[in-house]
């Protein structure tokens, strides 16, 4: 059984039909994530993905067809009252800056899950351990988000994510925000958690050579529909479908202009 499973989801955004917009945001998508795998979703800008990232984790209800976590159907998880699966589904999004409460030190940032779900206040010993996972130390506990850089702030939000120890981290466009000398840390630390932990990953970019990283099977996103999803090395190598030949190319320019700042000059 996948640990989620979406079957003919459609959603849209409240007001939308009112405003007279009646086209779906998200229409018609079949996906299943394999517990323990790592799912790349990848698509141009207003393709949906973090819309359907958002459906998945339940901080969206969708308006027809069927999510389900672990079995269960998700708007059953939400109905309920529970809490589980809030601990059990957690995000790292785009902008960490954005993400963390300005007013708030690191101490309380990466403790509130935690206070909020377990209903108790870690110690400093047990948050110095989250921040170690991700190659951050004690000194930062103290410190507030303007007084770290973009890529520590990134561990931040890692380590807050993981305090209530996740089954399933979705990170919605990681590394979009940060500089090209932060990303490959970033998307390193991802890849060394999963690994370690046991975690189902889903990472969501625009960039396909982001996905084929990290990631061993995708899905490739257009206009709110799913056009091709399989393997990494199948979309990469067979894939024949115009859009995803496109990103394709786009991620294999990229790495060629970065192979070519990178080699040294010949006298």
């Amino acid at each position: 059984m996948p640990l989620v499973e979406a079957r003919g989801l459609c959603f849209r955004y409240p007001g939308a039909r009112r405003r007279g917009d009646h086209s779906w945001t998200l229409e018609g998508l079949d996906l299943q994530i394999e517990k323990g795998s790592a799912v790349g979703i990848v698509g141009e800008s207003g393709s949906g993905k973090s819309t359907l990232v958002r459906v998945l984790c339940g901080l969206m209800v969708h308006q027809q067809g069927d999510v389900k976590f672990d079995g269960r159907d998700i708007n059953d998880w939400l109905r309920s009252g529970s809490k589980e699966i809030r601990w059990r589904n957690q995000i790292v999004f785009q902008n960490p800056r954005r993400s963390l409460d300005p007013r708030m030190s690191i101490r309380q940032s990466i403790s509130e899950p935690v206070r909020a779900l377990e209903r108790r206040r870690p110690s400093d010993a047990e948050i110095g351990g989250w921040l170690a996972r991700v190659g951050l130390n004690g000194e930062v506990l103290g410190r507030y988000p303007h007084q770290l850089s973009g890529g520590q702030l990134q561990r931040v939000g890692v380590a807050r994510a993981l305090s209530v120890k996740p089954d399933i981290l979705y990170a919605d466009e990681p590394t979009s925000a940060l500089d090209v000398s932060v990303q490959a840390q970033v998307l390193n630390l991802l890849m060394d958690i999963r690994a370690q932990l046991g975690l189902t990953l889903v990472m969501v970019s625009h960039d396909l050579a982001v996905i084929s990283r990290t990631c061993e099977t995708v899905v490739v996103m257009k206009g709110g529909r799913i056009v091709e999803a399989g393997t990494m090395t199948g979309i990469l190598s067979r894939s024949t479908n115009p859009y995803t030949n496109s990103l394709v190319q786009a991620a294999r320019n990229v790495s060629l202009k970065a192979r070519s700042r990178n080699e040294p000059e010949h006298q």
